[in-house]
Protein backbone atom coordinates (compact mmCIF):
# COMPACT_ATOMS: atom_id res chain seq x y z
CA UNK A 1 0.00 0.00 0.00
CA UNK A 2 1.49 3.37 -1.26
CA UNK A 3 1.48 6.46 0.65
CA UNK A 4 -0.24 8.19 -1.86
CA UNK A 5 -2.50 5.31 -2.25
CA UNK A 6 -3.37 6.13 1.57
CA UNK A 7 -3.53 10.16 0.78
CA UNK A 8 -6.40 9.25 -1.62
CA UNK A 9 -8.50 7.35 0.90
CA UNK A 10 -8.57 10.18 2.82
CA UNK A 11 -9.07 12.69 -0.14
CA UNK A 12 -12.35 11.10 -0.87
CA UNK A 13 -13.56 10.66 2.74
CA UNK A 14 -13.06 14.76 2.99
CA UNK A 15 -14.44 14.89 -0.90
CA UNK A 16 -17.49 13.05 0.61
CA UNK A 17 -17.83 14.70 3.67
CA UNK A 18 -18.02 18.18 1.73
CA UNK A 19 -20.55 16.86 -0.31
CA UNK A 20 -23.14 15.69 2.50
CA UNK A 21 -22.29 19.15 4.30
CA UNK A 22 -22.85 21.55 1.89
CA UNK A 23 -25.60 19.20 -0.39
CA UNK A 24 -27.26 17.89 3.12
CA UNK A 25 -29.01 21.29 3.55
CA UNK A 26 -30.02 21.71 0.31
CA UNK A 27 -31.87 18.99 0.02
CA UNK A 28 -33.29 19.04 3.22
CA UNK A 29 -34.72 22.25 2.14
CA UNK A 30 -36.13 21.34 -1.26
CA UNK A 31 -38.09 18.21 1.23
CA UNK A 32 -39.21 20.81 3.49
CA UNK A 33 -40.06 23.74 1.04
CA UNK A 34 -43.81 22.48 0.83
CA UNK A 35 -44.06 22.20 4.69
CA UNK A 36 -42.40 25.85 5.68
CA UNK A 37 -44.36 27.58 2.71
CA UNK A 38 -47.96 27.33 3.46
CA UNK A 39 -48.65 29.44 0.54
CA UNK A 40 -46.65 29.90 -3.44
CA UNK A 41 -44.70 32.98 -2.24
CA UNK A 42 -43.59 31.00 0.78
CA UNK A 43 -42.35 27.88 -1.08
CA UNK A 44 -40.43 30.65 -3.34
CA UNK A 45 -39.18 32.17 -0.30
CA UNK A 46 -37.74 28.73 0.99
CA UNK A 47 -36.23 27.59 -2.76
CA UNK A 48 -34.77 31.20 -2.81
CA UNK A 49 -32.37 30.63 0.23
CA UNK A 50 -30.69 27.48 -1.98
CA UNK A 51 -30.73 28.96 -4.79
CA UNK A 52 -27.61 30.10 -5.51
CA UNK A 53 -25.83 27.39 -4.11
CA UNK A 54 -27.39 23.92 -4.75
CA UNK A 55 -25.69 23.71 -8.22
CA UNK A 56 -21.70 24.31 -6.83
CA UNK A 57 -22.46 21.94 -4.38
CA UNK A 58 -23.21 19.41 -6.44
CA UNK A 59 -19.49 19.54 -8.02
CA UNK A 60 -18.47 17.78 -4.99
CA UNK A 61 -20.35 14.76 -5.82
CA UNK A 62 -19.00 14.77 -9.20
CA UNK A 63 -15.30 15.07 -7.61
CA UNK A 64 -16.14 12.08 -5.83
CA UNK A 65 -17.00 9.77 -8.83
CA UNK A 66 -14.27 11.02 -10.68
CA UNK A 67 -11.81 10.87 -7.78
CA UNK A 68 -13.07 7.30 -7.24
CA UNK A 69 -12.11 6.75 -11.05
CA UNK A 70 -9.07 7.38 -11.49
CA UNK A 71 -7.28 6.63 -7.70
CA UNK A 72 -9.53 3.22 -6.75
CA UNK A 73 -10.61 1.91 -10.42
CA UNK A 74 -11.41 -1.27 -9.28
CA UNK A 75 -13.56 -0.29 -6.25
CA UNK A 76 -15.23 1.83 -9.12
CA UNK A 77 -15.31 -1.04 -11.53
CA UNK A 78 -17.17 -3.17 -8.37
CA UNK A 79 -19.37 -0.32 -6.94
CA UNK A 80 -20.79 0.52 -10.45
CA UNK A 81 -21.59 -3.27 -11.90
CA UNK A 82 -22.80 -3.49 -8.04
CA UNK A 83 -24.80 -0.48 -7.72
CA UNK A 84 -25.73 0.38 -11.00
CA UNK A 85 -29.76 0.28 -10.49
CA UNK A 86 -29.54 2.46 -7.74
CA UNK A 87 -27.68 4.89 -9.45
CA UNK A 88 -29.49 5.08 -12.19
CA UNK A 89 -32.30 6.39 -9.83
CA UNK A 90 -29.83 8.35 -7.98
CA UNK A 91 -29.15 10.19 -11.29
CA UNK A 92 -32.78 10.06 -12.50
CA UNK A 93 -33.73 11.87 -9.35
CA UNK A 94 -30.73 14.40 -9.10
CA UNK A 95 -32.06 15.17 -12.88
CA UNK A 96 -35.31 15.40 -11.70
CA UNK A 97 -34.54 17.65 -8.93
CA UNK A 98 -32.60 19.95 -10.93
CA UNK A 99 -35.09 20.80 -14.35
CA UNK A 100 -37.51 21.34 -11.14
CA UNK A 101 -36.13 24.26 -9.78
CA UNK A 102 -35.96 26.08 -13.82
CA UNK A 103 -38.99 24.20 -14.83
CA UNK A 104 -41.12 25.72 -11.56
CA UNK A 105 -40.23 29.04 -12.10
CA UNK A 106 -41.96 29.31 -15.53
CA UNK A 107 -44.67 27.48 -15.01
CA UNK A 108 -47.53 28.71 -16.58
CA UNK A 109 -49.95 27.07 -14.09
CA UNK A 110 -50.55 26.64 -10.90
CA UNK A 111 -51.00 22.82 -11.28
CA UNK A 112 -47.93 22.76 -13.58
CA UNK A 113 -46.08 24.37 -10.98
CA UNK A 114 -47.24 22.15 -8.00
CA UNK A 115 -46.13 19.13 -10.02
CA UNK A 116 -42.54 20.24 -10.58
CA UNK A 117 -42.61 21.43 -6.32
CA UNK A 118 -43.27 17.94 -5.99
CA UNK A 119 -40.80 16.72 -8.59
CA UNK A 120 -38.15 18.82 -6.02
CA UNK A 121 -39.27 16.99 -3.27
CA UNK A 122 -38.98 13.60 -4.55
CA UNK A 123 -35.91 13.99 -6.56
CA UNK A 124 -34.95 15.75 -2.76
CA UNK A 125 -35.94 12.36 -0.87
CA UNK A 126 -34.48 9.74 -3.46
CA UNK A 127 -31.14 11.02 -4.05
CA UNK A 128 -29.54 11.27 -0.03
CA UNK A 129 -31.25 7.96 0.34
CA UNK A 130 -30.03 6.05 -2.49
CA UNK A 131 -26.53 7.71 -2.05
CA UNK A 132 -26.45 6.62 1.46
CA UNK A 133 -28.09 3.38 1.09
CA UNK A 134 -24.30 2.72 -1.38
CA UNK A 135 -22.13 4.03 1.16
CA UNK A 136 -23.69 1.74 3.54
CA UNK A 137 -23.58 -1.11 1.41
CA UNK A 138 -19.70 -0.13 1.33
CA UNK A 139 -19.38 -1.15 4.69
CA UNK A 140 -22.17 -3.34 5.68
CA UNK A 141 -21.20 -5.54 2.85
CA UNK A 142 -22.29 -7.20 -0.50
CA UNK A 143 -21.68 -10.52 -2.26
CA UNK A 144 -18.68 -10.11 -3.96
CA UNK A 145 -16.54 -13.31 -5.38
CA UNK A 146 -12.91 -13.77 -5.20
CA UNK A 147 -12.55 -11.97 -8.69
CA UNK A 148 -13.56 -9.07 -7.32
CA UNK A 149 -17.26 -9.20 -8.79
CA UNK A 150 -20.47 -8.87 -7.47
CA UNK A 151 -22.45 -11.78 -7.55
CA UNK A 152 -26.18 -10.80 -5.96
CA UNK A 153 -28.74 -9.37 -7.57
CA UNK A 154 -30.98 -6.22 -6.59
CA UNK A 155 -32.56 -7.16 -3.50
CA UNK A 156 -28.79 -7.39 -1.98
CA UNK A 157 -27.96 -3.96 -1.89
CA UNK A 158 -30.82 -3.08 0.47
CA UNK A 159 -29.86 -5.06 3.90
CA UNK A 160 -30.38 -3.78 6.65
CA UNK A 161 -27.62 -1.32 7.82
CA UNK A 162 -27.14 -0.05 4.26
CA UNK A 163 -30.90 0.77 4.78
CA UNK A 164 -30.19 1.95 7.93
CA UNK A 165 -27.53 4.34 6.62
CA UNK A 166 -29.94 5.82 4.18
CA UNK A 167 -32.51 6.15 6.84
CA UNK A 168 -30.08 8.20 8.75
CA UNK A 169 -28.28 10.38 6.30
CA UNK A 170 -32.30 11.47 4.77
CA UNK A 171 -33.23 12.33 8.53
CA UNK A 172 -30.13 14.34 9.32
CA UNK A 173 -30.56 15.83 5.90
CA UNK A 174 -33.58 17.04 6.78
CA UNK A 175 -32.66 18.55 10.21
CA UNK A 176 -29.73 20.21 8.65
CA UNK A 177 -32.36 21.89 5.92
CA UNK A 178 -34.78 22.59 8.73
CA UNK A 179 -31.72 24.54 10.98
CA UNK A 180 -30.57 26.52 7.66
CA UNK A 181 -34.07 27.55 6.95
CA UNK A 182 -34.28 28.95 10.15
CA UNK A 183 -31.08 30.60 9.63
CA UNK A 184 -31.63 32.74 6.50
CA UNK A 185 -35.51 33.14 6.90
CA UNK A 186 -38.03 35.98 9.21
CA UNK A 187 -40.57 35.93 10.45
CA UNK A 188 -43.06 33.20 10.12
CA UNK A 189 -41.33 30.83 7.44
CA UNK A 190 -38.47 30.91 10.52
CA UNK A 191 -40.35 29.73 13.28
CA UNK A 192 -42.19 27.06 11.02
CA UNK A 193 -38.83 26.00 10.21
CA UNK A 194 -37.68 25.54 13.68
CA UNK A 195 -40.89 23.90 14.56
CA UNK A 196 -39.99 21.62 12.62
CA UNK A 197 -36.75 21.16 13.83
CA UNK A 198 -37.73 20.80 17.31
CA UNK A 199 -39.17 17.45 16.22
CA UNK A 200 -36.73 16.46 14.26
CA UNK A 201 -34.45 17.14 16.38
CA UNK A 202 -34.72 13.99 18.88
CA UNK A 203 -35.51 11.69 16.79
CA UNK A 204 -32.64 12.47 14.42
CA UNK A 205 -30.49 12.55 17.76
CA UNK A 206 -31.55 9.01 18.89
CA UNK A 207 -31.42 7.45 15.45
CA UNK A 208 -28.13 8.64 14.99
CA UNK A 209 -26.76 7.56 18.17
CA UNK A 210 -28.10 3.97 17.15
CA UNK A 211 -26.33 4.45 13.94
CA UNK A 212 -23.20 4.86 15.36
CA UNK A 213 -23.27 2.33 17.73
CA UNK A 214 -24.33 -0.64 15.22
CA UNK A 215 -21.67 0.66 12.98
CA UNK A 216 -19.14 0.11 15.73
CA UNK A 217 -20.44 -3.31 17.37
CA UNK A 218 -20.84 -4.50 13.60
CA UNK A 219 -17.60 -3.99 13.05
CA UNK A 220 -16.13 -6.17 16.25
CA UNK A 221 -15.40 -2.95 18.89
CA UNK A 222 -16.91 -2.62 22.11
CA UNK A 223 -16.24 0.58 22.81
CA UNK A 224 -16.87 4.10 20.10
CA UNK A 225 -14.33 5.42 18.58
CA UNK A 226 -13.03 9.17 19.23
CA UNK A 227 -15.07 10.16 15.72
CA UNK A 228 -18.52 7.74 16.89
CA UNK A 229 -18.25 9.28 20.30
CA UNK A 230 -17.53 12.74 19.01
CA UNK A 231 -20.53 12.39 16.49
CA UNK A 232 -23.16 11.24 19.05
CA UNK A 233 -22.51 14.27 21.34
CA UNK A 234 -22.62 16.82 18.67
CA UNK A 235 -26.54 15.39 17.57
CA UNK A 236 -27.41 15.16 21.19
CA UNK A 237 -25.79 19.24 21.02
CA UNK A 238 -27.83 19.94 17.84
CA UNK A 239 -30.90 18.72 19.40
CA UNK A 240 -30.50 20.65 22.58
CA UNK A 241 -29.31 24.39 20.46
CA UNK A 242 -32.41 23.70 18.43
CA UNK A 243 -34.83 23.42 21.69
CA UNK A 244 -33.10 27.01 22.64
CA UNK A 245 -33.85 28.39 19.33
CA UNK A 246 -29.75 29.12 18.52
CA UNK A 247 -30.25 28.53 14.61
CA UNK A 248 -26.55 29.63 13.96
CA UNK A 249 -24.82 26.92 16.78
CA UNK A 250 -27.63 24.72 15.82
CA UNK A 251 -26.43 24.92 12.20
CA UNK A 252 -23.27 24.13 13.40
CA UNK A 253 -23.59 20.95 14.90
CA UNK A 254 -26.20 19.37 12.32
CA UNK A 255 -22.66 20.63 9.93
CA UNK A 256 -20.66 18.02 12.23
CA UNK A 257 -23.41 15.51 12.66
CA UNK A 258 -23.15 14.76 8.99
CA UNK A 259 -19.29 14.96 9.08
CA UNK A 260 -19.29 12.61 11.79
CA UNK A 261 -21.29 10.27 10.12
CA UNK A 262 -19.14 10.10 7.18
CA UNK A 263 -15.75 10.13 8.79
CA UNK A 264 -17.12 7.17 11.50
CA UNK A 265 -18.74 5.10 8.10
CA UNK A 266 -14.87 6.00 6.09
CA UNK A 267 -12.54 5.28 9.39
CA UNK A 268 -14.64 1.91 10.22
CA UNK A 269 -14.15 1.12 6.77
CA UNK A 270 -10.30 1.55 6.19
CA UNK A 271 -8.11 -0.20 5.16
CA UNK A 272 -10.75 -1.71 2.92
CA UNK A 273 -12.90 0.12 0.70
CA UNK A 274 -15.64 -2.45 0.03
CA UNK A 275 -16.32 -5.12 2.05
CA UNK A 276 -17.63 -8.73 0.85
CA UNK A 277 -20.40 -10.51 2.92
CA UNK A 278 -19.27 -13.85 1.51
CA UNK A 279 -15.72 -14.21 2.57
CA UNK A 280 -13.29 -11.02 4.50
CA UNK A 281 -11.12 -12.67 1.83
CA UNK A 282 -12.97 -11.35 -1.03
CA UNK A 283 -12.69 -7.64 0.50
CA UNK A 284 -11.59 -5.10 -1.82
CA UNK A 285 -9.05 -2.90 -0.06
CA UNK A 286 -6.85 0.01 -0.88
CA UNK A 287 -3.49 -1.40 -1.98
CA UNK A 288 -5.60 -3.84 -4.25
CA UNK A 289 -7.44 -1.81 -6.01
CA UNK A 290 -5.08 1.54 -6.21
CA UNK A 291 -3.82 3.52 -9.55
CA UNK A 292 -0.32 3.11 -10.28
CA UNK A 293 1.81 5.76 -8.34
CA UNK A 294 2.11 8.44 -11.86
CA UNK A 295 -1.45 8.31 -11.64
CA UNK A 296 -1.85 9.17 -7.75
CA UNK A 297 1.42 11.61 -8.39
CA UNK A 298 -0.30 13.58 -11.26
CA UNK A 299 -3.72 13.72 -9.51
CA UNK A 300 -2.44 14.79 -6.15
CA UNK A 301 -0.94 17.82 -8.35
CA UNK A 302 -4.17 18.11 -10.00
CA UNK A 303 -5.70 18.34 -6.61
CA UNK A 304 -3.73 20.72 -5.11
CA UNK A 305 -4.46 23.60 -7.91
CA UNK A 306 -8.21 22.84 -8.47
CA UNK A 307 -9.30 22.51 -4.75
CA UNK A 308 -8.23 25.92 -3.54
CA UNK A 309 -10.28 27.52 -6.37
CA UNK A 310 -13.42 25.58 -5.67
CA UNK A 311 -13.18 26.35 -2.04
CA UNK A 312 -12.37 30.26 -2.66
CA UNK A 313 -15.52 30.11 -4.85
CA UNK A 314 -17.71 28.27 -2.82
CA UNK A 315 -16.85 30.06 0.10
CA UNK A 316 -17.05 33.82 -1.76
CA UNK A 317 -20.57 32.46 -2.66
CA UNK A 318 -21.89 31.79 0.92
CA UNK A 319 -20.38 35.24 2.07
CA UNK A 320 -22.08 37.15 -0.46
CA UNK A 321 -25.43 35.39 0.30
CA UNK A 322 -25.30 35.49 3.98
CA UNK A 323 -27.97 37.41 5.18
CA UNK A 324 -31.40 36.08 5.82
CA UNK A 325 -34.18 36.73 2.93
CA UNK A 326 -37.86 37.57 3.76
CA UNK A 327 -40.90 37.95 1.52
CA UNK A 328 -40.16 41.52 0.62
CA UNK A 329 -36.95 40.19 -1.43
CA UNK A 330 -38.99 38.52 -3.65
CA UNK A 331 -38.94 39.61 -7.04
CA UNK A 332 -38.95 38.42 -10.79
CA UNK A 333 -35.40 36.52 -10.47
CA UNK A 334 -35.41 34.46 -7.28
CA UNK A 335 -32.70 31.57 -7.82
CA UNK A 336 -35.22 29.09 -9.80
CA UNK A 337 -38.81 29.01 -7.63
CA UNK A 338 -39.98 32.60 -7.97
CA UNK A 339 -43.55 33.57 -7.73
CA UNK A 340 -43.09 35.32 -11.16
CA UNK A 341 -42.80 39.49 -11.30
CA UNK A 342 -44.73 42.31 -9.22
CA UNK A 343 -47.18 43.95 -10.52
CA UNK A 344 -46.70 46.98 -12.06
CA UNK A 345 -48.90 50.05 -11.21
CA UNK A 346 -51.09 51.62 -13.82
CA UNK A 347 -49.78 54.77 -13.98
CA UNK A 348 -46.29 56.37 -12.62
CA UNK A 349 -45.23 59.10 -11.28
CA UNK A 350 -42.90 60.89 -12.89
CA UNK A 351 -41.60 62.67 -10.11
CA UNK A 352 -41.03 60.02 -7.55
CA UNK A 353 -37.18 58.32 -7.51
CA UNK A 354 -36.28 56.11 -9.02
CA UNK A 355 -35.34 52.74 -6.51
CA UNK A 356 -33.22 50.57 -8.18
CA UNK A 357 -33.28 47.22 -7.03
CA UNK A 358 -30.31 45.03 -5.23
CA UNK A 359 -28.34 43.61 -8.45
CA UNK A 360 -27.32 40.48 -5.95
CA UNK A 361 -31.25 40.05 -5.62
CA UNK A 362 -32.09 40.22 -9.16
CA UNK A 363 -28.99 37.93 -10.28
CA UNK A 364 -28.27 35.44 -7.38
CA UNK A 365 -25.59 34.19 -9.55
CA UNK A 366 -23.86 35.65 -11.95
CA UNK A 367 -23.90 33.07 -15.46
CA UNK A 368 -19.98 32.75 -15.89
CA UNK A 369 -19.56 31.80 -11.87
CA UNK A 370 -21.57 29.01 -12.61
CA UNK A 371 -19.79 28.33 -15.69
CA UNK A 372 -16.73 28.32 -14.07
CA UNK A 373 -18.31 25.56 -11.28
CA UNK A 374 -18.99 23.04 -13.93
CA UNK A 375 -15.63 24.40 -16.01
CA UNK A 376 -14.09 23.47 -13.22
CA UNK A 377 -15.45 19.99 -12.39
CA UNK A 378 -15.51 18.75 -16.12
CA UNK A 379 -11.72 19.81 -16.52
CA UNK A 380 -11.06 17.73 -13.33
CA UNK A 381 -12.65 15.16 -15.15
CA UNK A 382 -11.19 15.01 -18.34
CA UNK A 383 -7.52 15.18 -16.35
CA UNK A 384 -8.20 12.23 -14.55
CA UNK A 385 -9.32 10.06 -17.68
CA UNK A 386 -6.19 11.20 -19.19
CA UNK A 387 -4.13 10.28 -16.35
CA UNK A 388 -6.02 6.73 -16.30
CA UNK A 389 -5.07 6.66 -20.23
CA UNK A 390 -1.54 7.59 -19.85
CA UNK A 391 -1.00 4.69 -17.02
CA UNK A 392 -2.39 2.04 -19.53
CA UNK A 393 -3.90 -0.90 -18.55
CA UNK A 394 -0.93 -2.61 -16.56
CA UNK A 395 -0.62 -0.02 -13.52
CA UNK A 396 -2.72 -1.85 -11.32
CA UNK A 397 -1.78 -3.35 -8.15
CA UNK A 398 -1.84 -6.84 -8.94
CA UNK A 399 -4.39 -8.35 -6.03
CA UNK A 400 -3.07 -10.98 -3.59
CA UNK A 401 -3.15 -14.44 -4.57
CA UNK A 402 -2.14 -14.22 -8.12
CA UNK A 403 -5.59 -13.89 -9.20
CA UNK A 404 -6.49 -12.89 -12.20
CA UNK A 405 -6.78 -9.06 -12.51
CA UNK A 406 -10.11 -7.22 -13.71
Amino acid sequence: MTTLAIVWFIVLTVVWTGFLLLEGFDFGVGMLHRLVGRDEEGRSLAIRTIGPVWDGNEVWLIVAIAGTFAAFPAWYATALSAFYPLILIVLVALILRGVSFEFRSHAATARSRNLWSWALVVGSLVAPLGLGIMLGGFLGGIPIDAREEFVGGFGDLFRPYAVLTGVTIVLVCLLHGAVFLAMRTTDDMRLRALRIAKVLGPVVALLVIAWVALTRFDQGGALLSVIELATAIVVIAAALLVHAEREVAAFTTTLATAAGIVVSLFSELYPRVMVSSLDAANDLTIATTASSPYALAVMTVVLGVLLPVILVYQGWTFYVFRNRVSRADLTDDDGGGGAGPPPRPPTADVDAPTVRPDRRELHPVRPEFRFVTWLLAWAAALVVALVRGRGGPGTRSQPAGGERPR
